[in-house]
């Protein structure tokens, strides 16, 4: 073998042996972020007793197996707000009330906070039907307000509070 080629060949083993030692680096044993890490199982820290922790790998959202459940509307709002049919954007005519639609939003204020918005009703001599305008982000018939929202972002972004802490403690403090 020519002294070229022994060169040649010493230098390619020595780059092959750099490249696989770079595959052994990860977060723990390296200055490299979790986020690098190639394998992220986390199988070390489950390695004492082999059985999986509840939760360690799990995805937000409802996990299989679990009971889903909804918002429900409540009998007794904290407030009701009544939005009324701007008349003069109706066809001439006579009209009479036909009572509300109503969606309800849970927010948080301090306390719990609970908004009613019922939207007029009107009726024409034809049967035509009129119905006021919600606000724009009530878009459901019972849904979470912006206030529910930033709370959440809040306690898990900058307080650290588990996914799953911070659901249970959301849904005990809005079912009242």
């Amino acid at each position: 073998m020519s002294s070229a080629l022994r060169a040649a060949l010493e230098v390619l083993i020595m780059l092959v042996q750099l490249l696989a030692n770079r595959l052994s680096l990860n977060s723990r044993n390296s200055s490299k972020p979790p986020s690098t890490d190639r394998f992220n199982k986390d199988d070390k820290a489950n390695k004492d007793d082999g059985n999986p922790k509840p939760g360690k790998n799990s995805k937000p959202g409802g996990q299989p197996g679990r009971i889903d459940t909804t918002l429900q509307k409540v009998d007794d709002p904290d407030e009701i707000k009544i939005l009324e049919l701007d008349r003069t954007t109706l066809p001439p005519g006579e009209y009479k009330s036909n009572g509300y639609e109503s969606r309800q939003v849970f927010d948080i204020d301090i306390r719990r906070m609970v908004t009613e918005y019922r939207a007029e009703v009107l009726v024409d001599q034809f049967g035509n039907r009129f119905t006021a305008s919600f606000p724009e982000a009530v878009t459901k018939a019972v849904q979470y307000g912006n206030g529910v929202k930033a709370q959440a972002v809040y306690l898990s972004q900058y307080q650290l509070i588990p996914y799953q802490q911070l659901v249970s403690k959301l849904e005990f403090y809005l079912r009242g």
